[in-house]
């Protein structure tokens, strides 16, 4: 080779961008999250156990250790052998005081407001039912922000603090703004904003907690990846019903939002073309056919009564009424339609099915199923098994919120000890 062409060939290379170097405090960073997650995923574990699950020497998890103690994120309890020779371990576990995360579930009929420890132990729960349709949206924020300040109050009598809290919110959602959420009536809708100011009005002594958003189904999603009885699945795809359906996919633990953030609108695919005109100005969208009112009209029960309607619909299904199979039969039929143009697109290993969906899911599961057995081309779809699911009751979209808060610290502890030490 020319040597003139080796010299501009290096330096065309030298120009490229280069990821940064990573410094002592980014891999220490780093590390500290990987010891704290340990501790987490373990419940309880030593020091030598931790060792042995992220592949560190001891004299390095010691420090990391001690730094984690010394911010509130661990606790020692006790002594624990292990046949085997040498001194016994202390026992490590993630602090249940201190750090927690909080969210609020701003939905049509209620607000529900949890917070959610290191370990993602479910401590404070306060569930609030209004009739948010038509209200105006600050006032919604406003009644949402006194919810989340009471339960703020029951976290500190439990020594908790949390560091953020996350707004789980119906409809399009992006950039801290409710683009579409038609059973609200929302459009274009800043809500973070008005939300953070509400809360910090109510606590004007206490430090601002910093505010995000994000849709309803991706918490819910992600709440049943996190605190849910998915074993290993980490690829499904999660649909929620409530006033409105709304869906969400994780792809291998990671949510896909889509270029916009609005992915998994599965309650506004057209299943019927001159079907009935849903809220969102389109003709026979899914929540016509399977949405909370559909149903309840399709079983002759009064939508007024809300929770008690649904409540009413379960207990007809289990006495055989006519009426109530036929309607969750159609609509089952109805979900398993859409689903399996969904399964054929992403191939999820399963899906799972919340919100007002869980309790029903006996009823809604077999006809959902004979669609997805018939139209999924995979051919790998039974009609019986567990590929088709209800959700856990442990997870739901406050619950998701609140876990996504708790995930920050998990990823980066050191962040919030600093925060903590000059907040």
């Amino acid at each position: 080779m020319d040597p003139r062409a080796r010299v501009r060939l290096t330096s065309a290379v030298s120009r490229d961008p280069l990821e940064p170097k990573a410094g002592r405090d980014t891999v220490r960073r780093h590390n500290l999250s990987l010891v704290l997650r340990a501790v987490r995923d373990a419940g309880e574990i030593t020091r030598a156990g931790v060792s042995a699950r992220v592949g560190l020497t001891r004299a390095a998890i010691s420090s990391l250790v001690e730094q984690l103690l010394d911010s509130g994120f661990l606790s020692e309890s006790g002594k624990t052998f292990s046949g085997l020779a040498g001194r016994p371990g202390t026992v490590l576990k993630v602090a249940r005081t201190g750090v927690a995360g909080i969210g609020t579930e701003i939905n049509v009929d209620h607000v529900a407001v949890c917070v959610v420890d290191l370990a993602g132990t479910d401590r404070v729960r306060l569930v609030e039912h209004l009739d948010n349709r038509g209200a105006p949206p600050a006032q919604v924020l406003c009644r949402a922000a006194a919810i989340t300040a009471r339960a703020l109050v029951s976290a500190a009598e439990q020594d908790l603090r949390p560091v953020g809290a996350t707004l789980a919110l119906p409809g399009l959602v992006s950039s801290g703004t409710v683009w579409q959420a038609p059973n609200l009536g929302w459009s274009q809708v800043a809500a973070e904003e008005p939300f953070a100011h509400a809360l910090a009005t109510l606590r004007s002594e206490l430090p601002v907690l910093p505010v995000r958003s994000e849709n309803q189904a991706n918490l819910a999603a992600l709440a049943e990846l996190w605190f849910g009885t998915l074993g290993r699945v980490r690829t499904f795809l999660y649909l929620t019903g409530e006033i409105g359906v709304g869906g969400a996919l994780v792809l291998d633990g990671e949510l896909l939002r889509g270029a916009h953030g609005f992915a998994g609108e599965l309650g506004h695919v057209m299943v019927a073309k001159d079907g009935p005109e849903c809220r969102c100005g389109a003709r026979g969208c899914l929540e016509q056919y399977a949405g909370q009112s559909a149903m309840l009209r399709a079983a002759h029960i009064d939508r007024s009564s809300g929770a008690a309607a649904l409540a009413e619909l379960e207990r007809r299904a289990r006495t055989g009424d006519g009426r109530a199979l036929a309607a969750l039969n159609q609509a089952g039929l109805m979900l398993g339609r859409v689903l399996s143009g969904a399964v054929n697109l992403f191939d999820p290993a399963a899906v799972v099915l919340g919100g007002i969906y869980g309790p029903l899911a006996p009823w809604l599961i077999p006809g959902a199923s004979i669609e997805l057995s018939t139209h999924v081309v995979s051919g790998l779809w039974p009609q019986t098994g567990t590929r088709l699911r209800a959700a856990s009751p442990a997870a739901d979209a406050a619950r998701g919120a609140a876990g996504l808060v708790v995930q920050d610290v998990l990823s980066d502890p050191l962040s919030y000890a600093q925060r903590a030490a000059t907040g």
